[in-house]
């Protein structure tokens, strides 16, 4: 039932054998996970019916591999048991030959001797999540469940919905995929910008996933930032004159140069402002700053663009100690004409708190006192409670600091801001 291929020798006892075989089966799911689905989907035109074939060939795996050795091209040993449960899958579902006839081609695109020998094709994959036939407001988690293999709980958490309603709307969304027959395949170049949006929300998504988890302890986080980096740089080789692509692209760089100075050795939270600029990653930065300059020549400015000139224009302040706030604040003018949000103004107002003053920066938020989208977004409260603490109006900050410190997640961000309130608290008395 499963293949033989050259096998890595095998040493010491059975334990570290099934130890080692486990963990080289969760490193192929987390890097591989995507290419695989993405390949069986677009030969069976279901994506459900390949997610289940794969899950039963790393389920193969686990009983397999403790006891044989891990094989020496293990994407290729998975790929060859999964179409073979595909096979079976189709046969059982009586939906003809077709399915059948296409995965015994794919048989030929396997070679267990040549590592990246099988092709990508998650970028059809995410295109074919973006079909207009899909509803938008699934195809951001259908995404980073079928090219990430993200659980329906944890996509569930990111767009606040129960995990039950997220997972039978993503049921739903991959049986239209099959009814409708929609295609696996990169869309011409004439209907290509149109699409591209939703793939670029998707792709971002996964990048913020894995952010928000800065020292890797989250496995179901783990690596997501990795992935989502390099669905970012097959993008940009896919459209190297798409701007909004470089943008994103440079966004993302700029955003994982400075990813280990968020935390000190202790594992305590750091601030941009209080970041050593010389810890960060140089050439990651300077090959963003490159990929913006790439974008502006194409005088098609997009929120990717703006966002990542807004990281480009802090990163020089902390690098030079020279203030920019003026020209922040008009970024974060063209940002919220084109891409309107609280989450903006809320940016815009700390902005505007370093170049007029706290007062303005509260001025400017009042607007959106009653927003309901900011009422439980913990950055709106840390924010406010700064801005209000530098006002003077230090019983409001304090109240402030209770809700932000009660709605972050993150501990270390949690103890700064208890740290923050502690002394404004000291100071008050």
């Amino acid at each position: 039932m499963s293949p033989s291929p050259e096998r890595n020798g095998v040493d010491g006892g059975a334990r570290s054998t099934g130890a080692a075989a486990h963990t080289i089966a969760e490193a192929v799911a987390r890097r591989s996970y995507g290419k695989l689905v993405a390949l069986l989907a677009m030969r069976t035109r279901d994506v459900a019916a390949a997610e289940d074939a794969l899950a039963e060939a790393f389920a193969a795996a686990l009983a397999d591999w403790p006891e044989r050795g891990c094989p020496a091209n293990p994407e290729a040993w998975l790929m060859t048991v999964a179409r073979r449960r595909a096979i079976d899958g189709a046969r059982h579902r009586r939906i003809g030959d077709e399915v059948s006839n296409q995965l015994a081609i794919l048989a030929d695109e396997i070679d267990e001797h040549e590592p990246d020998a099988l092709p990508d094709r998650r970028l059809a994959l995410l295109f074919a999540c973006t079909h207009p036939a899909l509803d938008a407001a699934i195809r951001t988690p259908l995404m980073l469940q079928v090219v990430l293999g993200l659980e329906a709980k944890t996509i569930a958490s990111a767009f606040l919905m129960s995990p039950a309603a997220m997972a039978k709307r993503l049921v739903r969304a991959k049986h239209k995929i099959r009814e409708a027959g929609i295609p696996f395949d990169v869309p011409e170049r004439e209907v290509l910008p149109g699409r591209l949006a939703a793939v670029l929300e998707a792709v971002y998504a996964v990048y913020a996933q894995g952010w928000a988890d800065p020292l890797g302890n989250d496995t179901e986080r783990r690596d997501l930032a990795d992935e989502a980096l390099y669905l970012a740089q097959l993008l940009v080789e896919l459209m190297p004159d798409e701007p909004e692509t470089l943008g994103m692209l440079a966004l993302m760089l700029f955003a994982q140069a400075r990813r280990d100075a968020r935390r000190d050795g202790a594992g305590e939270y750091v601030p941009l402002s209080a970041q050593d600029p010389a810890t960060w990653n140089a050439p990651m930065i300077d090959a963003a700053n490159a990929l913006l300059r790439r974008a502006s020549a194409f005088n098609a400015i997009g929120r990717f663009q703006l966002e990542a000139a807004l990281q480009s224009a802090h990163v020089h302040r902390c690098q030079t100690r020279r203030p920019n706030w003026d020209e922040v604040v008009q970024l974060y003018d063209a940002l919220l004409a084109i891409a309107a949000s609280p989450v903006v103004a809320v940016n815009r107002a700390l902005a505007l708190a370093e170049r007029d003053s706290p007062q303005a920066a509260l001025d400017a938020l009042e607007p959106y006192a009653d927003d309901p989208r900011l009422a439980d977004y913990q950055p709106y409260w840390a924010a406010r409670a700064n801005l209000l603490a530098r006002a003077g109006a230090h019983a409001q900050a304090l109240d402030a600091y209770d809700l932000a410190i009660g709605l972050e997640p993150d501990p270390a961000v949690r103890r700064f801001l208890q740290r923050k309130r502690a002394e404004l608290s000291l100071g008050s008395d």
